[in-house]
């Protein structure tokens, strides 16, 4: 007995659906799919069309089949086959539709038998093999596609026009996409008032005409919030800045659940327009919220074979006065190990108040103190901020602080105390697709720091700035092509007379691999026993690295670094440039890549420490 499965068309309330009858195709066109199901799995699954654009269908139907999908989790017994198989005929079909074929024929057959035919509780006890077979038919085009009223046409896509295709997809869109256009003017309730869709058979045409209701003009009521616990409602009011009173606008509602989300004090954030339009066409929100557990913990690593070992550590306390701060603790150990300096120590503590001058607009007081011992002289340093942070979007942040620096550098014969009042500016623009491990995008930042000095301290402007940028291509986009170039100088001030930690070194796992960590400086400053080698006034770095995914969890890397160090600012004076290469592993994990490079010297510079050996949990950048 055979059996067959052929689509027309209904009209009904989603714009069309299908009878079906029953057939039998044969086809030339034949493809395996379900990833490596082939040849780890004991059942075998082709899918044949016949005629139609072959290629883009075949792998339409491999991305919404259930039985595609068994095979990939490993469901392969008779019953779950014979299930997913009788599932398929409409998830195939409703395919189909979406891209225009009303007239198709589908037929799946499991070991020969068409499952249409078998119920469900004579399912075999294996099946060995599955052949989908479809004839799409002709594609049908829209006779007539209209949709009124519209804001701005340009708000309905090009695809819904007549003598294109006529999926129910494009249909859908275009529908949702009025009210959308709608939705964005302030017509809180538009909705689809009607619809007529009727599709002729015998010339392959669809005849689609949908009427919009696009409702009044909506202003926003008020917010009403539920689900706190020990958030202050009236900071929770604050941190949301929900514009009450003002023309409603979709993207104040994704606004408000981004700023909430930022805070970090809730786990969930719900938010629900009023079914019903209050007195003069206004329409509350209701907002719901889960908090949190106000404590968090997390720790990070770095290996260097000849840097040492680097570690860090956090703890977090959300809410902590029941208005959203955030009191946070960082510590970090480098050099652990080092054999070219001493281990340097760092602890940062940091308040943060978010909405304090406005929702978008957090304000800091951060204190750091730092203990760093290099391979020329010791310094031990503090400083303490007070700052804002705006954050416009999810991509753009900006940050202004005053800061006060104490520092004091013991060199081989000589100590010395530096005092700088800072005021650093910077500006951060992130579009990369996944910050852990980018393939798409770019990264921008910027910092222009002018600091006045006391006492033996020059005052000048130190000016930073890094880019990047991930390009993804191939199949599957497999392959990565990344670069970052950092610059930096010192305007204004003397060498000997600026912050040591202003200075800028080059060489480690940061700039350059393959060179030491902070291999590279100047010998600039004069000491009664001669030169001591520091960080320089100017530097570049440029770093270009290859990425390929040869599985899901596992990649490789190849990439080139160099740097160069100048001794004045303005990227002047003398200037010295090292630069290394190598290859490395990435293997995925849930809080991203853990990285293992190997690499050595590349032409000038200290190369003497010969092979380096970097493990590190992250992209390199």
């Amino acid at each position: 007995m055979r059996a067959y499965l052929r689509a027309g068309l209904v009209l009904s309330t989603a714009l069309g659906c299908a009878t079906m009858a029953l057939g039998q195709s044969s086809s030339p066109f034949s493809g395996w799919f379900g990833g490596d199901s082939k040849s780890e799995s004991p059942v075998d699954l082709t899918v044949r069309v016949n005629g139609g654009d072959d290629e883009a269908l075949e792998k339409s139907i491999r991305n919404t089949s259930l039985v595609s999908s068994a095979l990939t989790e490993g469901r392969v017994t008779g019953q779950d086959i014979l299930a997913a198989a009788r599932g398929d005929y409409a998830r195939i079909l409703g395919t189909l539709y979406d891209q225009g074929y009303y007239s198709a024929l589908i037929n799946i057959t499991l070991d020969g038998v068409e499952a249409a035919t078998i119920a469900p509780l004579d399912a075999p006890d294996a099946v060995k093999h599955v052949v989908v077979t479809v004839e799409p038919g002709a594609v049908f085009r829209f006779s007539r596609a209209e949709i009124t009223p519209v804001a701005d046409p340009k708000d309905i896509s090009r695809d819904y026009a007549r003598g294109e295709p006529a999926g129910t997809g494009t249909i859908k869109t275009a529908a949702l996409d009025g009210v959308k256009g709608w939705r964005k003017r302030g017509h809180a309730k538009a909705d689809v008032g009607g619809q007529k869709i009727v599709a002729d058979h015998n010339r392959n045409s669809v005849d689609s005409q949908i009427a919009l209701a696009p409702g009044p003009v909506v202003t926003f009521g008020k917010l009403n919030i539920s689900g706190y616990d020990r958030m202050d409602p009236r900071r929770l009011r604050k941190i949301a800045g929900f514009p009450e009173g003002e023309v409603f606008d979709p993207e104040d509602i994704e606004t408000i659940r981004k700023r909430l989300r930022r805070t970090g004090v809730f786990s969930a954030i719900t938010l629900e327009e009023a079914e019903q339009l209050g007195p003069g066409d206004t329409m509350d929100v209701d907002l719901m919220v889960v908090e949190q557990k106000t404590r968090r913990i997390g720790a990070g690593f770095e290996i260097s074979s000849t840097d040492g070992a680097q570690i860090s550590a956090y703890w977090l306390h959300r809410n902590l006065l029941g208005g959203g701060e955030s009191l946070s603790i960082d510590a970090e150990m480098s050099d652990i190990g080092s054999d070219v300096s001493g281990r340097d120590e760092e602890v940062t503590i940091r308040l943060e108040r978010p909405a304090t001058l406005s929702p978008d607009t957090s304000a800091y007081l951060e204190t750091k103190l730092a203990r760093e011992r290099e391979e020329d002289y010791d310094s031990d340093s503090a400083s303490i901020a007070l700052g804002f942070q705006y954050t416009p979007s999810d991509e753009l942040t900006v940050d202004i602080a005053v800061q006060y620096q104490y520092s004091r550098v013991i060199d081989p014969d000589e100590t010395r105390e530096f005092n700088v009042l800072a005021l650093p500016i910077a500006a951060t623009w992130d579009k990369r697709d996944d910050p852990t491990d980018a393939r798409r995008g770019f990264y921008l930042d910027g910092e222009a720091t002018p600091f006045m000095g006391f006492r033996d301290t020059d005052s000048g402007a130190r000016l930073t700035g890094e880019g990047r940028v991930y390009h993804s291509f191939g199949e599957d986009d497999r392959v990565t092509l990344a670069g970052r170039a950092i610059l930096g100088t010192i305007l204004g001030s003397e060498i000997e007379n600026t912050p040591r930690d202003y200075l800028f070194w080059s060489g480690g796992g940061g700039s350059v691999r393959g060179q030491a960590y902070e291999s590279l400086g100047v010998e600039e400053i004069t000491g009664s026993s001669g030169t001591i080698e520091t960080g320089g006034m100017s530097l570049a770095n440029a770093s270009v690295e290859l990425r390929f995914r040869v599985r899901e969890k596992i990649g490789l890397a190849a990439f080139v670094d160099a740097g160069e160090v100048w001794t004045d600012g303005s990227w002047s004076g003398d200037s010295y440039w090292h630069a290394g290469a190598g290859a490395g592993v990435r293997y995925d994990t849930p809080v991203g890549p853990l990285r293992f490079d190997v690499a050595a010297p590349l032409g000038n510079g200290d190369s003497d420490d010969g092979v380096q050996v970097y493990l590190g949990l992250g992209q390199a950048f």
